[in-house]
């Protein structure tokens, strides 16, 4: 590297030439908290849990679209029996009645003009597993031999009748209140870190336009960084424009630090100067940190298989969980992956041809889900790590066109495991065709409560002045699943 003009080179362009682009992600972190710095009401916390956790980890994974849940984790023989008939010719004629609809701050759901009454019949079987005889859809035989160590809530309801869902699912906000942050960015706010070469939050796998931010008035700071289990190109940035050496990367990273050190001098107290120094460090650090987590080289035949990676439908996902694991072990807090993002609507949006939709995408996820539960177990890390399978919203009994349903907001399932919860339960329940939560209600942030509590963090001590919070933006804690 020529040091030819080097008075006239920038700190900054100095770490880029170094092939340390990635700066610009640690930057974000850097500019939010300088803006944090300049409201003196505005103090983000120590670090610190404010209760024992029971759980160090997260693992969030999202189905895009809208999982069928009496395809998945609440079977509706019904449907079937009563497959052809209007609902009001069925003996559920109230199903649809208004009144049952004590939903808080509904949206009229869409008017597509493709919505039928008729009762559509289930489009695959069920069967019962393990000691706690929880039924599952043969959609998802793996995970069902896992059924023992889940959480299932059958009683799920959500406002958004749109794929903005995503985003609401997210934040516990519907996109018309505006911009919130995600449950991801709330914990990366609450706790410190537990691995200083590796972000604390991370994104995995192609996220919708409605849902790729998580900061948001907390800051970039909070962003999730976004990773690609590439060892070669594991994230944005992270390799140099043209070869360098470790040596000449640290010699520059030495440079640097000598002229903040001297900047430093004339202003001590600048909290800004340090904070940049930190980002360029941690930058720095993440270059040779994380395409170690990506290399899966040194992982057993034995785990490549257990996670579906010898499969060719399940091997994108495979790695992506493979990864999620890796990252756990390393002290990533919060691990986010979206499965189906790659369009606006999501992968698991069966309109139409829902048999077809939902054999494909659960053969894609179902065994390295199955897997990332079973390797957690065996490494004895499932006890501090909480595994969420959740989508937006369900699927109607109805009938959409000839062979699909439409979204549905009134009852769908989400499962968690691990992080402290019971395991091998089952949690509240919808009606005989799955149109309402009937028993044991949860708006989607009383998931957000439930994983917050089991971290040890309390979301009213972390509200920040002038952005008080909802009532139901909280959320209550699922304590029936909380062992």
């Amino acid at each position: 590297m020529s040091f030819e003009n080097s008075k006239d080179i920038t700190r900054r362009q100095c770490l880029f030439n170094m092939g340390a682009g990635l700066t610009g992600i640690a930057m974000n972190a850097m500019l939010a908290r300088e803006s944090q710095a300049e409201e003196t009401e505005w103090k983000p916390p120590v670090g610190l849990p404010h209760a024992t956790p029971k759980a160090k980890n997260v693992i969030w994974l999202f189905m895009n679209g809208g999982v069928s849940h009496m395809e998945s984790f609440d079977p509706k023989p019904m449907l079937s029996k009563y497959a052809g008939m209007t609902i009001a010719e069925s003996p559920f004629k109230d199903a649809q009645d208004p009144k049952r609809l004590a939903i808080e701050r509904l949206r009229v759901p869409d008017a597509n003009g493709l919505q039928r009454n008729e009762l559509y019949p289930l489009q695959v079987g069920f069967k019962q597993y393990g000691q706690s005889g929880i039924e599952v859809s043969d959609w998802f035989p793996h995970i069902g031999q896992q059924v023992d160590k889940l959480a299932v809530v059958r009683s799920m309801w959500t406002t958004d009748s749109n794929h903005g869902a995503q985003a609401q699912f997210h934040s516990g906000r519907h996109m018309n209140d505006g911009a919130f942050p995600t449950l991801g960015a709330w914990v990366n706010y609450g706790l410190g870190t537990l691995n200083e070469n590796l972000p604390q939050f991370v994104s995995i796998g192609s996220r919708p336009q409605s849902n790729r931010r998580d900061g948001h008035y907390l800051g970039p700071a909070y962003d999730a960084v976004p990773l690609r289990t590439d060892p070669e190109n594991p994230l944005n940035f992270g390799k140099a424009e043209r070869p360098f050496l470790h040596e000449a990367q640290s010699i520059g990273m030495d440079l640097i630090h000598q002229l903040n050190e001297h900047r430093g001098e004339q202003y001590p107290d600048d909290p800004a100067l340090m904070a940049r120094i930190k980002s360029y460090e941690l930058a720095f650090r993440m270059q040779q940190s994380v395409p170690d987590v990506m290399d899966f080289s040194k992982e057993s035949a034995a785990t490549h298989a257990l996670y579906g990676l010898d499969k060719k439908p399940c091997q994108t996902f495979g790695r992506q969980l493979l990864a999620a694991r890796r990252l756990v072990e390393r002290g990533v807090r919060f691990i986010q992956i979206q499965h189906g993002g790659e369009t606006a609507s999501g992968a698991w949006d069966a309109h139409g041809k829902l048999k077809d939709n939902h054999t494909k995408n659960s053969l894609a996820v179902d065994q390295p889900v199955a897997g990332l539960l079973q390797d957690l177990e065996q490494r004895g890390m499932l006890d501090e790590t909480l595994v969420v399978f959740a989508t937006e919203f369900g699927r109607t009994p109805g009938s959409q066109g000839a062979d699909g349903r439409d979204h549905h907001i009134f009852g769908f399932s989400v499962w968690m495991a691990g992080g402290g919860l019971k395991r091998g339960v089952v949690h509240g329940a919808t009606d005989e065709i799955g149109f309402h939560a009937v028993e044991n209600r949860h708006y989607v942030t009383d998931i957000h409560a439930t994983i917050l509590k089991q971290l040890g963090l309390d979301s009213r001590k972390l509200e920040i002045p002038g952005r008080k919070r909802l009532n139901i933006d909280h959320g209550k804690a699922i304590e029936d699943i909380i062992a």
